[in-house]
């Protein structure tokens, strides 16, 4: 069985092996690890798929800010992929993303909750951008093309490495520029009180600039992977049957 799901009734225990083996619906992966390895390299919400810009440029100003966004996301979309994928039977097909945004919205509501609990200071800093996660669309993308077809715990995984992914981003993004634009990391001196913080990197032209050099290299690294990929499977293609004749 190669399917993640079936019409009707429970899955057996070797069909629940084979499911968890894949391919999963929604994807070319077919480990747990690929998924992942997906969300976190292959198909990264900012870098490669360049969704969620407006918090990658509001928030990144500072490495704290950036952490805060990244793990919230990755919270609010494992669990929503998880709960999508547990009611997937009963959700009515014609209102399902009505449905998707509730899940979401409570999962926001619950962080939003903790974090004006416990982190008052980082909370008021996020500010609006926290709420926006209702509406992001990775979130909604990824209940819709996978938690929607496949079994709880690889949605939990797909929705954690895609987290995972953005939550990297966000760090990637917002490192370089806490340094370089205000001379700090996690809000202390690094260089010293005679450095110039360059102001600009801080600000929304900044953030734009610093994303789309990101976005440049995780290309280049792409294409350079694919072509290693490329030329690795000609030469298989080429020294197989020698290989096959001497065995």
């Amino acid at each position: 069985m190669s399917e993640t799901e079936t019409t009707a009734g429970p899955l057996s225990p070797a069909e629940q092996v084979a499911a968890l083996s894949g391919p999963f619906r929604g994807s070319k992966q077919t480990t747990l690890g690929g998924l992942i390895e997906d969300g976190i390299l292959t198909k990264n919400p900012v870098f490669v798929l360049a969704l969620s810009l407006c918090p990658a440029v509001a928030v990144t100003n500072s490495v704290q800010t950036s952490l805060a966004m990244g793990l919230s996301v990755t919270f609010v979309m494992s669990f929503s992929n998880l709960f999508t994928s547990l009611f997937r039977r009963v959700i009515n097909p014609k209102v399902r993303m009505p449905v998707y945004i509730l899940i979401i919205a409570v999962l926001v509501t619950m962080t939003e909750l903790f974090m004006s609990a416990f982190l008052p200071a980082l909370y008021q800093q996020l500010g609006v951008y926290l709420k926006l996660v209702v509406v992001f669309a990775i979130i909604l993308a990824r209940a819709e093309v996978f938690a929607s077809k496949n079994q709880a715990w690889p949605s939990f995984v797909d929705g954690f490495g895609m987290g995972a992914g953005f939550c990297v981003a966000m760090l990637v993004i917002g490192i370089p520029r806490e340094i370089i634009g205000a001379g700090t990391f996690w809000g202390y001196p690094v260089f010293g009180a005679n450095y110039q913080p360059i102001l600009m990197v801080i600000l929304a032209p900044g953030g734009f600039i610093t994303i789309g050099l990101l976005i440049a290299l995780f290309k280049s690294i792409a294409a350079a992977r694919e072509k290693s990929a490329s030329a690795a499977r000609r030469a298989i293609a080429v020294g197989g049957p020698a290989e096959v004749s001497h065995g």
